[in-house]
């Protein structure tokens, strides 16, 4: 009798362990939010990574959404962005025309029009916010347009 309580206890606390590594391992991945206005801080580090590959918000929220360089490369080096484009728009064909636009903050004045929002180009410590509404329910593309980062630096803004 004993062994099957130690037993139980034994396998009912590798369940909590579990759950809770893989709650945490989702909250890298996954930002979900519901308040009227939402705060979302969006990490892009030097090692080419965000820290986030999926955001998801209610229709109708205003967003605040902060970009903030982790790392330590100066903008000119490993600088840093989010863009959110439109739904249709082709993320790898937008990223490589946006290579182009270096004066521009790596998007083009003609890619405006794919672009629902964009932060500035930011290095190493610094940080930039913008608010914007959140757009039509559905599934949208971001990514960073700095060259060569978008490969590494996208993900899904899911709007419910």
């Amino acid at each position: 009798m004993n062994t099957n309580l130690l037993r139980l206890s034994l396998s009912l606390i590798l369940i909590a362990i579990s759950a809770s590594f893989a709650l945490a391992d989702d909250s890298k991945k996954t930002t979900v939010a519901d308040a009227a206005v939402t705060k979302i801080t969006i990490l892009g580090t030097d090692q080419m990574k965000f820290n986030l590959s999926e955001i998801k918000v209610k229709k109708g929220a205003k967003i605040e959404l902060t970009m903030k360089h982790d790392g330590k490369l100066p903008v000119n080096v490993m600088g840093h962005n989010f863009v959110l484009l439109k739904q249709g728009v082709d993320l790898a064909k937008f990223a490589m025309e946006a290579m182009k636009g270096k004066d521009s903050g790596y998007v083009l004045p003609s890619q405006i029009k794919d672009v629902i929002a964009k932060t500035d180009l930011v290095g190493g410590g610094a940080s930039t916010t913008i608010t914007f509404d959140a757009p039509a329910p559905g599934t949208y593309d971001f990514l960073c347009t700095f060259p060569g980062h978008y490969a590494m630096m996208k993900g899904k803004f899911i709007v419910e």
